[in-house]
């Protein structure tokens, strides 16, 4: 993979400001409004985030509609990797992670206007990570996902096993 086709250098997104998880530019962030997440604690293999809950996510009935859940949960799980495999998530990452299994259950909806995700990084063997993320409305659990992650190299062609 040459340099100009994919630099991670030139992603602004991967420069949150302080106390941000993510910054303007990413394109599954953007959407989510992630930039204004606050990141409530982090340490290496942990997240635990105050979310929003932006009109474009929400059914009907103001919830959130059950189908961007694991978009959330994806953006979470893959940051919460980081901070497991790197120690931070401030910077760029050093691995290319791709999800490849995720699983849902929904207790309760997610009505917003904030709630909180917290996620962590059970398991790690060899390329292969587990993460549990929980999302909480009002300290109610919400949402229990289980994500498995493999980190990838970034010098690996697309396509490539």
């Amino acid at each position: 993979m040459a340099d100009d086709d994919f630099d991670l250098r030139r992603m602004r997104w991967a420069k949150p400001e302080p106390g941000r998880l993510v910054g303007r530019g990413h394109t599954a962030g953007d959407f989510l409004e992630a930039y204004d997440w606050v990141v409530l604690e982090k340490r290496q293999g942990y997240l635990r985030l105050e979310a929003g809950l932006p009109e474009q996510v929400r059914n009907p009935r103001g919830q959130m509609f059950g189908g961007f859940t694991p978009t959330y949960v994806d953006l979470v799980a893959l940051f919460t990797v980081r901070m497991g495999v790197e120690g931070s998530v401030d910077g760029p990452p050093r691995h290319w992670l791709a999800t490849s299994q995720m699983r849902l259950d929904y207790f309760e909806p997610i009505t917003g206007p904030r709630f909180v995700i917290e996620s962590e990084l059970e398991k790690r063997r060899g390329r292969t990570n587990f993460v549990l993320t929980r999302f909480f409305q009002d300290d109610e659990l919400a949402v229990l996902a289980a994500t498995t992650i493999r980190e990838v190299k970034l010098d690996r062609p697309l396509g490539d096993a």
